[in-house]
């Protein structure tokens, strides 16, 4: 396969091609500019140190509520070590790799804007990292998304001085082993530079990153599944004709009622006369519940895309005007209340789902009861819309906000935190929820559709359905199912 160069610069990222670059055969490379950036940065910085006793957060204090602990300039390099080593404080389960490779190419791209005061060496073996598929082991709790993601990006950042622990051809290293596999030495950090690294966005930006490019893959499938259940279900088309959206003119609902209605377009069952005059609002309002999940997708994308292309590091060097300014660009409210926004938005997909489901398996609508030719010996797809509940409620549960929380932490200095980290851990396990809750909904509702024969539902359905059965048949009689949940979450993912 091609691996193809992507040159890290002050060009705007999209959210598309970070995405891409961290899913696909990508090499990173700085661009002559940034790298010009970022050394006249350091310049002006080492240059201020060297000719000015004047206290800089960060730089010759402490950190957090020891901010106003001077530390000579001998201590300097020492003193951004320990930052690193004493904040590496994460716990629970590993980050997946997926999203890793995100932190490192959100967190190179902050760097190279010129504004932090790094090393080049120091960018330089973060790109290495990423070229060599070297991923340091982070761990998704310890973050309180102010002050940036601390612990994580600390995890992120210790194999650069020889600790901490790497992921690398299938192989879990010590940053020291790393290292002397790879013939490398030890980075050597100058003043800043660890809390340069450790103050950042990185991890929420890097869950949210993924999480808004799987929102929309989710949300054109809850589509595409949810015209079929209308189908499967001999529902009406009247509820998506848009003359009714028209008088109502939410974008969302008027963009979902166009799709769903050229999605169906070609089918001879939502052709056909209807026995009943209304479907329940599983079917009836998928323009209005998924057309509002659909704008709040759309306003998330939005503030991450500003996000992956800022810097949110402290403090902020501008050599241009001769000012260092500490601030809090680190704080991920924008990012805590927008995750809590999109997780809310895809549970929601999720809980309609499963009403379109079991709908499906209830017997109605001359359908057979659970979808099977002969109910009681075989149990049919009873089961897997418990599943689908498990999963819906459990997404409930991780609807509450995380970011109506705020905890006083370093001693009353840092005395109101986003909680962004948690919210970005939320959205991630309810993206992996909703592929199977939307899975379940596809084998049920291509179940469905095989009671309608001789009817064809549309052309574009059709095909759906003769690529799906590839992977998971039709039920003739109980089996194991588990793993056609598994296959058809497997399919969702890679179509």
């Amino acid at each position: 396969m091609e691996v193809k160069v992507h040159e890290i610069s002050a060009a705007e990222l999209t959210l598309e091609e970070a995405f891409e670059i961290a899913a696909g055969q990508y090499k990173l490379k700085l661009s002559a500019d940034a790298e010009a950036r970022m050394q006249k940065c350091r310049a002006y910085l080492d240059q201020k140190i060297e000719t000015s006793s004047e206290p800089v957060y960060g730089v010759n204090t402490g950190f957090g509520s020891l901010y106003n602990k001077n530390i000579s300039k001998a201590d300097l390099t020492k003193l951004q070590e320990n930052l690193v080593m004493s904040h590496a404080c994460g716990t629970g389960n590993e980050v997946p790799e997926e999203v890793v490779r995100l932190m490192l190419i959100l967190k190179i791209q902050s760097l190279a804007y010129g504004y932090s005061g790094v090393q080049l060496d120091t960018v330089n073996r973060l790109v290495d990292f990423f070229n060599e598929g070297i991923y340091p082991i982070v761990y998704e709790m310890g973050s309180l998304g102010a002050s940036g993601d601390l612990a994580p990006l600390a995890h992120l950042c210790l194999p650069l001085i020889g600790h901490g622990e790497v992921s690398y051809k299938g192989k879990r290293y010590s940053g020291s082993e790393l290292n002397a596999l790879m013939g490398w030495d030890s980075i050597k950090f100058r003043a800043k530079e660890g809390l340069a690294l450790l103050n950042g966005t990185q991890l929420m930006s890097a869950y949210g990153l993924y999480a808004s490019i799987h929102a929309s893959k989710l949300f054109n499938w809850a589509n595409k599944i949810g015209a079929l259940s209308i189908d499967a279900f001999d529902g009406r088309i009247e509820p998506f004709k848009a003359k009714v959206h028209e008088i109502r003119p939410h974008k969302g609902q008027l963009h979902v009622a166009n799709e769903i209605s050229s999605i169906l377009e070609s089918s001879e069952i939502i052709k056909q006369p209807k026995k009943h005059v209304q479907d329940p609002y599983s079917f009836r309002c998928i323009p209005q519940v998924h057309g509002a999940s659909f704008e709040a997708i759309n306003y998330v994308q939005q503030v991450f895309k500003v996000e992956i292309n800022g810097v949110t590091d402290n403090p902020n060097v501008f050599p241009d005007d001769d000012e260092i300014i500490s601030a809090g660009n680190f704080h991920g409210q924008p990012l805590a209340l927008s995750l809590d926004f999109l997780t809310l938005a895809l549970a929601e997909l999720g809980n309609i789902s499963e009403r379109r489901t079991y709908q499906l398996i209830s017997g109605s609508r001359e359908l057979p009861n659970y979808l099977v030719a002969n109910p009681g010996i075989n149990s049919g797809l009873m089961i897997p819309q418990y599943t689908a509940a498990s999963l819906v409620s459990q997404n409930k549960q991780y609807c509450t906000p995380a970011s109506s929380d705020s905890i006083v932490s370093s001693n009353g200095q840092e005395d109101h935190v986003s909680m962004g980290a948690n919210a970005a851990i939320k959205s991630y396990k309810v993206i992996q929820n909703l592929y199977a809750i939307l899975g379940i909904e596809l084998i049920t509702a291509s179940q469905a559709i095989s009671f309608r024969r001789p009817l064809k539902t549309s052309t574009i359905l059709e095909d759906l359905i003769s690529n799906f059965r590839e992977v998971v048949p039709f039920i003739e009689e109980d089996r194991v199912l588990y793993k056609d949940i598994d296959a058809a979450i497997d399919f969702l993912k890679a179509n």
